[in-house]
């Protein structure tokens, strides 16, 4: 079985990274220690950028920030063949290594984008936590929904229509409401400043006992509204807490390590677009201690809503990000491989490896385990700007 390790390596990096435009953060060692704004150039040098921009969510705000990715002159704080091989480490590496590409921005998701997972949040909520009713309750909601959702637009009159059978039957559900109605789920994913990266540990509440993954791709918006860029990102999820109560969501989905997102954020280019993220294919893999293996996918072509009108649900005249934000997408993703008692369907071990990756983005890869145990969040908001002012970047 492979290490963290073994996998934190250029392959972490999108096929085509030598012309992708890639710009992330780490952390610094010495004199200047402290997180710094990177990029990542065709020769594998590591520049940072500090000096020009002190923080991610100011560099994305500037319209030249595809030529500051490329070309603007910094210090080459290592390979990245080195800073990935660290990653996971951060402050205590003793070697410059990578942090969660984004900082200042707010991080937020949207949910029950795809009918397969929306399928699977019915279950959720149907089972109420009970992990013993869930293949029961499967059966019985897909013999009522079926496939008939797959090509339903949300908020359409045919969407309506269904609501309106689908109440008439006793099965409408507020996960049906936010997939198939006008309005999409957003909710906030974790706090600023919060999200761990490459290599980090994730972490799960200590008393949930039915858990999963979530491989989603991560829009980058600045403060403006403005779609800049993508990255990967890990929605780590509690199906037990949110299965019991959708006023859960808070604690499902918000703990201590609980959101990766990584390991760099790809700038929007001629080569790299919206539609490449519309036609993402995401691998999962999973790999226990047990010498459990569990492998999905998620297609971006079949999201019910496009990923800049989920930008437009989160941002617009009903709400700002000044600082910019990151947007997860959601996934169709929703395993039900069982592990453990049949019909229960996966659930998380201490010790997964979880390997997230797509060619144009990369691979984003994190070990499990508990939001008690992972290294406590202790650098913030106020941490920041002392850092920064410290070292004579703020002006």
């Amino acid at each position: 079985m492979k290490t963290l390790k073994d996998l934190l390596t250029i392959e972490c990096l999108p096929e085509d990274w030598r012309e992708a435009a890639l710009v992330g953060r780490a952390w610094l060692q010495g004199a200047a220690a402290g997180p710094s704004p990177v990029a990542v150039r065709p020769n594998g040098d590591v520049v940072d950028l500090a000096a020009i921009e002190p923080t991610m969510s100011q560099l994305l705000e500037r319209a030249d920030r595809l030529a500051l990715a490329r070309s603007a002159p910094g210090k080459v704080i290592g390979s990245i063949e080195a800073l990935l091989a660290n990653s996971g480490d951060g402050r205590n590496s003793g070697n410059p290594s990578l942090l969660a590409p984004n900082d200042l921005q707010a991080i937020k998701a949207s949910g029950v984008t795809f009918v397969h997972s929306l399928l699977e949040r019915v279950i959720e909520e149907q089972a109420r936590g009970d992990t013993a009713r869930a293949e029961a309750i499967r059966a019985q909601v897909m013999h009522i929904l079926g496939d008939n959702l797959a090509a339903v637009k949300p908020g359409s009159r045919e969407a309506e229509e269904i609501k309106r059978l689908l109440v008439a039957q006793g099965a409408w559900s507020q996960y049906l409401e936010v997939g198939i109605g006008p309005d999409a789920e957003i909710f906030t994913k974790s706090q600023v400043m919060s999200a761990v990266g490459l290599g980090a540990e994730v972490g799960l509440h200590p008393k949930s006992t039915w858990n999963n993954p979530e491989p989603e791709i991560v829009l980058a918006v600045s403060g403006a509204g403005e779609t800049v860029g993508a990255a990967l990102g890990n929605d780590v999820n509690l199906r037990d807490f949110e299965g019991r109560s959708a006023l859960l969501l808070g604690k499902s989905k918000d703990n201590n390590a609980s959101c990766a997102i990584g390991p760099l954020i790809r700038l929007f280019d001629a080569k790299f677009g919206i539609d490449h993220v519309r036609q993402a294919e995401l691998a999962l893999e999973i790999a226990g201690t047990d010498g459990f293996v569990l492998d999905g996918a998620s297609s971006m072509n079949k999201i019910s809503r496009d990923p800049l009108d989920l930008v437009t649900h989160a941002w617009g005249p009903h709400h700002q990000y000044p600082d910019g934000f990151m947007l997860f997408l959601g996934t169709m993703f929703a395993p039900v491989k069982d592990r453990g008692a049949p019909g229960m369907g996966f659930t998380h071990r201490l010790g997964d490896l979880v390997s997230i990756s797509t060619p144009k983005l990369g691979r984003l890869v994190n070990r499990v385990t508990t939001s008690d145990l992972a290294p406590p969040w202790t650098f913030g908001i106020a941490a920041l700007m002392k850092n920064l002012a410290a070292r004579g970047l703020l002006r």
